[in-house]
C-alpha cells in the first residue's frame, strides 16, 4: 500500500497493533529518511505495553514519539500532551497514530475526529486470530463497530496482523487466510497487509503485500 499522510492502527486488545504501528513509522522513515515522522501513542487503556516503551529506539531513528503522561503507569488518564495537534497541524510530516483496544481506547481519538476526517487518512483495523475474543469473522465486526462508534471514524482497511508471538509458524499465517478474507466481507474493507515477524517472511512468497515485522518490547531491549 501507498500510505497516506496519517495512518491509524485501532483493533482488540492483544491484536498486535502497537508492536505494528511502531514498525510501520520506522519504515516510513527509512523509506523517507528526510521526512518528519510522529509515532502518537493514544493507548490510554493497556498499561502493560505502550509505544512509549519503545521511545529511545524511536529516537535514535529520527522518529518523534508522543504520549500520555500517565504512560508506563496504572492511572487511566485521558490527558493527552497539546502537542499531539502538531501531527494534524503539520502536513509536512508523517503521523502514526496507536489507538487503545477496543471502545474504551478509541474514545481517546475521538476528540480528534474532526481533524482526521478533513483529509485523506488510512484508519486500519488490526486483527488477530489466535487472541480468545478476535477469533471468528462475526466478533471482528463486533470490534469494528465498537470502535467506529466510539471513535465518530471509519476504517479504510483491514489488516491480518494474525500470530501467536514467538511461537507462530510459517502455518499459521497462511491458516488465517481464509479467517481474514472472510473479516473483510463482513466488515466491508479491503485487506491493506498481512504482517508477519520479519525471521517468517522468506517462508511466505505466497502472502500478497506482507509487511515483515521487527519486535520492539522495552526501551531497555536491544532491537537488530
Amino acid at each position: 500500500m501507498k500510505p497516506s499522510r496519517l495512518t491509524i492502527f485501532a483493533g482488540h486488545y492483544g491484536s498486535g497493533k502497537t508492536n505494528l504501528a511502531i514498525n510501520f513509522a520506522v519504515m516510513l522513515k527509512r523509506v523517507n529518511p528526510g521526512s518528519r515522522v510522529v509515532l502518537a501513542d493514544l493507548d490510554i487503556v493497556n498499561p502493560y505495553f505502550r509505544g512509549i516503551d519503545s521511545v529511545n529506539i524511536l529516537n535514535r531513528l529520527g522518529i518523534q514519539a508522543i504520549a500520555s503522561r500517565y504512560a508506563n503507569s496504572n492511572l487511566e488518564a485521558p490527558a493527552m500532551p497539546g502537542e499531539i495537534l502538531t501531527i494534524f497541524d503539520d502536513k509536512s510530516c508523517y503521523g502514526v497514530i496507536d489507538v487503545g483496544g477496543d471502545d474504551r481506547g478509541a474514545y481517546a481519538v475521538g476528540k480528534y475526529a474532526d481533524y482526521i476526517t478533513e483529509e485523506k487518512t488510512d484508519i486500519l483495523l488490526v486483527c488477530n486470530k489466535y487472541r480468545p475474543l478476535s477469533r471468528e469473522p462475526a466478533q471482528v465486526l463486533a470490534i469494528k463497530n465498537e470502535i467506529e462508534n466510539a471513535a465518530h471514524i471509519r476504517f479504510t482497511g483491514i489488516v491480518n496482523n494474525s500470530n501467536l508471538g514467538v511461537q507462530t509458524t510459517p502455518y499459521d499465517v497462511y491458516s488465517s487466510a481464509g479467517y481474514i478474507d472472510e473479516a473483510a466481507g463482513l466488515c466491508g474493507l479491503p485487506i491493506a497487509f498481512t504482517s508477519a515477524a520479519r525471521r517468517l517472511a522468506g517462508s511466505l512468497p505466497d502472502i500478497p503485500n506482507l509487511f515483515p515485522l521487527d519486535i520492539y518490547k522495552k526501551e531497555q531491549w536491544k532491537i537488530d
